[in-house]
């Protein structure tokens, strides 16, 4: 505490810091799960003041690292930065003061830590030297580490080379990604500390619209009503500029930020979000991740996420000041058929992994430049780089720093074929699992908050009823919480719905059987305006549904 103070300037630390340093100080592998805003850095750095060793750190987003390599700095705590983004005369200086000790963090990147060169800067340092290494954004080894940034599949291989304790930091990772960056960085079922995802100041909403053109409208409906800063996420590129045109012409201060963009115009909109030049950005996934500002009142996703997970990531940007902020999904339903064409296609064939083998295989020994790729193979680029990513992950090439493959020749096409496939169905299955919580959660007439944490297999804190009390359901559910299961409730108009409920659907009333997609049928015991609340025969308790998602059916035959 006193080191908190002095160096630091800190008087006391927040909830579950404490716990987290505890078990780094005792040198024990651990994975921290931690909300945005939490502080999760603070959970290596002052160990690192304590420590007489130096620590490792790696992480995807080059500008964060600027920044606290340059805070801590400037807290008088010796702190470089090996990647990319380094020019070489700040890079030099930067290895000879790992080499010599004298750095007490290392900022880098999981490509550089890949590095033989890097790997040989820090075996010259010794063992006995470095203390700790950390892995920021930890979820990404299950997100990235099989796709495009296959480097954080290879983090194990170099903890395990290294020999010293993990930390692995996130805020975003439900039970599966937890297993799997555990596995991945050897840290044992004990060492997981969850300190919750709770955040009571973001106020969840899911509003149901019936066509494209009644979402825009109220998408800037809300970008116009709504203070402060916000961000407006859209899933393709298409959508995103259509949404920024939009916005621009009703006279709203906009930016735009997407992956088909140049760097330079990417960080021009983004230093114009962040220095309060536009009040709203409107963006493709691209955007956020890294991203430290604090006052951003308002998260709109225009059409449906991939999963919970990539929704919370998303949506958690907002509010980190710990004041209100509202965070709003538009849903259409055919949203899921885009959802589901985006993951048909994201996978590479058969075909194309037979022939990026058979390149790779028939190429000179000292494999083929990457670039050469292109042109060798009947596949889009981006397709061969992902059958290459993955390749990688197999351990069947390596890539080396200039860019060349090699090749372990000695599997057949059938052998390797098989193996990549049976990986890509695996995690087509998870997608698909992904993709249906997703929708379970934008059809839900239940607690948004209690499904959120649901899924990160953590409880409501504080809740008499399992409910938030804040979100849009709640707000509609309040007048279910003390009505008996056969009387019908109402909610007054200004707690409604506001999606328009189609004209051809049929009234309900308790008693009646009703069906729901993935859920089969069951038996309405309450009502209350759109919302309708079901007792199915085979799970334990009632759930809510939002009422376009009811259908009506046949009440079950009772034998004789």
């Amino acid at each position: 505490m006193r080191t908190l103070r002095k160096v630091f300037g800190l008087r006391r630390l927040r909830p579950g810091q404490e716990e987290v340093m505890q078990r780094v100080l005792a040198g024990l592998s651990t994975l921290a799960v931690m909300p945005t805003g939490a502080g999760k850095s603070l959970c290596y750095q002052l160990p690192a003041v304590l420590s007489d060793r130096m620590t490792l750190v790696i992480s995807p987003l080059i500008a964060l690292m600027k920044d606290q390599c340059d805070t801590l700095n400037a807290l008088g705590v010796p702190a470089v930065r090996l990647h990319s983004g380094v020019d070489v005369a700040a890079l030099e200086e930067a290895e000879q003061a790992v080499a010599s000790g004298t750095a007490r963090v290392v900022f880098t990147t999981p490509e550089r830590a890949g590095e033989p060169s890097f790997r040989e800067l820090l075996s010259s340092v010794g063992p006995a030297r470095l203390g700790l290494m950390v892995v920021d954004e930890a979820h990404c080894i299950a997100q990235w580490g099989h796709d495009f940034r296959p480097a954080f599949a290879e983090l194990g291989a170099l903890r395990q080379a290294l020999g010293v304790p993990v930390l692995a930091l996130t805020a975003t990772a439900a039970s599966p990604v937890q297993r799997e960056i555990c596995r991945a960085l050897q840290i044992p079922a004990a060492g997981v500390l969850c300190t919750g995802v709770y955040r009571a100041n973001l106020d969840y909403r899911v509003e149901l619209v019936d066509e494209e053109a009644t979402r825009l409208r109220r998408i800037q409906a809300l970008v116009h009503d709504s203070e402060g800063p916000g961000i407006v996420y859209a899933s393709t590129v298409r959508s995103a500029k259509q949404l920024h045109a939009m916005l621009a012409e009703a006279d709203e201060d906009v930016a735009l930020y997407h992956g088909q963009m140049g760097a330079a115009e990417r960080t021009r909109s983004q230093d114009a979000f962040m220095q309060g030049q536009v009040r709203v950005m409107v963006a493709t996934p691209a955007f956020g991740m890294g991203i430290d500002k604090s006052d951003i009142r308002f998260v709109v996703h225009a059409q449906l996420p991939s999963s919970l997970d990539a929704y919370y990531q998303e949506s958690g940007r907002a509010g980190r000041d710990g004041e209100t902020a509202t965070c709003t999904l538009m849903f259409l339903r055919a949203d899921r058929a885009v959802q589901r064409f985006f993951l048909v296609g994201r996978y590479p064939s058969k075909n194309d992994v037979r022939a990026l083998w058979q390149t790779l295989t028939q190429g000179p020994p000292d494999g083929w430049l990457t670039s050469a790729l292109r042109d060798a193979v009947d596949a889009p680029l981006a397709k061969t780089r992902q059958v290459l990513n993955a390749l990688r992950g197999l351990r069947l090439v390596r890539l080396g720093r200039d860019g060349r493959v090699t090749v372990d020749a000695s599997h057949s096409v059938a052998e390797v074929v098989e193996q990549v496939a049976e990986s890509y169905d695996q995690r087509k299955n998870q997608d698909r699992q992904r993709l249906d919580t997703m929708m379970d959660y934008a059809q839900s007439g239940g607690c948004r908050w209690q499904m959120l944490l649901a899924h990160f297999d953590q409880p409501l804190p504080e809740s008499e009823n399992g409910r938030c009390g804040h979100c849009d359901s709640c707000l509609r559910l309040q007048a279910l919480a003390d009505i008996q299961p056969e009387e019908p409730a109402t909610f007054p108009a200004d707690t409604a719905a506001q999606a328009p409920a189609p004209a051809e659907r049929q009234p309900l009333a308790v008693g009646d059987w009703v069906e729901v997609k993935r859920h089969g049928s069951g038996e309405v015991i309450a009502l209350a305006g759109e919302v309708v609340r079901i007792r199915f025969p085979a799970q334990r308790r009632p759930r809510e549904f939002h009422a376009d998602f009811v259908q009506p059916a046949a009440a079950p035959r009772v034998a004789a």
